[in-house]
């Protein structure tokens, strides 16, 4: 796969993934679901191999939990996503069904990418998937994860999907629309729209957030983007309400241009 050298390329990114947090699909933000379906079902229309990963699956767990709150408790947290998951998989596919597309669950780790043999067959599992123009929707293993289960929101994981399977593109979802210079509410924040490949961003001020049903902020998905564009893999970071938008190649967010890789590639998995 061959990254889009431009924010023009999006239209025409054959391998896409695609990742949105909890907080953008659930509580107040739920609504943003339908939405996110669409405009994934649009790219996977024009051809594009698409691959979500969705995080939410203890959010979405939690009211059946009776639970008000994100549990800080490792097991009701795993309680929550065993609950949660299949609930989550079963939303998107009631989404996808009038785009005739069908979503595949896949639940992984960041150690599963870490093993060899783990990674292997997870390439081949995500490879055989795509090529039967089935939608993966990846999700971390929340009932066995332990440390991943409270840090990164998924977005480490996207970025190490969208280099096991040498995506085109990845675009990162959140609640804010693009990178800034600073947290977007305090005074003289910038909006950064263009990072060339390399650039250390050592003005830009980013934090990490908990909003109550997720994890994460704009310091992880700075690491997952440069985790990505240093794989040579494009990156888009945008709020998830212009997800149409974003994968229609606008000019909206932060683009990551595409570092030249310098470790080399995996063969894909036989």
């Amino acid at each position: 796969m061959t990254a889009p050298a431009t924010q023009d390329a999006v239209a025409t990114a054959r391998r896409i993934v695609v990742k949105v947090g909890s907080s953008s699909i659930s509580g107040d933000r739920s609504g943003q679901l339908g939405p996110l379906v669409d405009a994934l079902a649009g790219a996977h229309a024009r051809g594009a191999e698409v691959v979500l990963v969705s995080s939410g699956a203890i959010a979405t767990g939690m009211p059946y939990l009776r639970l008000q709150e994100r549990p800080t408790d490792l097991a009701v947290q795993q309680a929550a996503a065993a609950v949660g998951q299949s609930l989550l998989v079963r939303r998107y596919q009631e989404r996808l069904d009038r785009f005739g597309v069908t979503a595949a669950q896949v639940l992984l780790t960041a150690s599963d990418i870490d093993d060899p043999t783990h990674r292997r067959n997870a390439e081949r599992a995500l490879e055989t998937l795509l090529s039967l123009r089935i939608l993966p929707v990846v999700n971390e293993n929340d009932t066995v994860a332990t440390h991943e289960i409270r840090f990164g929101d998924n977005d480490r994981l996207a970025a190490l999907v969208a280099r096991l399977l040498r995506a085109d593109l990845l675009v990162l979802l959140s609640d804010v629309d693009a990178l800034y210079t600073r947290p977007p509410g305090e005074p003289g924040a910038e909006r950064i729209p263009f990072v060339a490949a390399g650039d250390p961003l050592a003005d830009v001020l980013v934090t990490e957030t908990n909003t109550g049903v997720g994890t994460g902020g704009a310091a992880t998905k700075l690491a997952a983007a440069r985790m990505a564009a240093d794989s040579g893999i494009a990156v888009l970071l945008t709020a998830t309400d212009r997800v149409d938008a974003a994968l229609a190649g606008e000019r909206i967010g932060t683009w990551f241009e595409a570092g030249v890789s310098s470790a080399p590639q995996e063969q894909p998995a036989s």
